[in-house]
């Protein structure tokens, strides 16, 4: 009951966030921050860490940190999106998984992702899911209701979040000005590579634990 009000809490918290507070109206503050690059990058900080209060795309600290500091935030943006993945991630490990059924299908769909997990290692797993167009938190809130340990954690994420970070980046490079109705978005090809690497990954895990499900 206790872990059910604390994750209740969260999500109304998230929600909350996401309501209250525009991203729009924040996004026409860069220039301002921008004019300063150590407040810049303080401010970047600042918000990976906010961010999944808020409910924004992970994809726009990478683009945020493009355009404060041209093709060279493509590497600040890969250390951000450690980053920002961490509160999610730690909050779910201290919470943990919800309770499921052992007869359930639930279970056994989640039963088949370990074995593959076990199979593949920690930091592989979350490089593949990484690189899967998926939203970040709920890799980060998977990774860590399922015990993945803190390192192969924070590797897996930055390795598998460096195409995104760098391609927001570029994005954000790009941009003379972010205001109303600009949108970033992620060029189809870099998405088709990213789920054919993550694929390629995963195949022989997965092969492997369907074969032994079937017997």
């Amino acid at each position: 009951m206790r872990r059910s009000r604390i994750v209740g809490l969260a999500v109304a918290a998230v929600a909350a966030g996401a309501l209250l507070v525009d991203s729009i109206l924040v996004l026409r503050h860069l220039a301002w921050l921008a004019a300063d690059p150590l407040r810049f990058l303080i401010a970047l900080v600042a918000f990976a860490l906010l961010r999944p209060l808020l409910a924004w795309p992970a994809t726009l600290v990478g683009v945020a940190a493009g355009y404060g500091f041209g093709l060279a935030g493509g590497l600040i943006g890969v250390a951000l999106l450690g980053v920002t993945a961490l509160p999610p991630y730690l909050f779910a490990r201290r919470v943990g998984g919800p309770e499921v059924s052992t007869n359930s299908r639930v279970s056994r769909v989640l039963a088949a992702a370990d074995r593959v997990r076990d199979d593949a290692g920690d930091r592989r797993t979350v490089v593949a899911a990484r690189l899967l167009p998926a939203p970040s938190d709920a890799i980060s809130v998977a990774a860590g209701a399922g015990g993945v340990p803190l390192r192969p954690f924070l590797v897996g994420t930055v390795v598998g979040e460096g195409p995104w970070a760098l391609a927001g980046a570029l994005a954000g490079a790009e941009l003379g000005h972010l205001s109303a109705g600009t949108s970033v978005t992620a060029d189809a090809r870099l998405v088709a590579v990213a789920v054919v690497v993550a694929g390629l990954l995963l195949a022989g895990p997965v092969y492997r634990a369907y074969a032994e499900s079937r017997g």
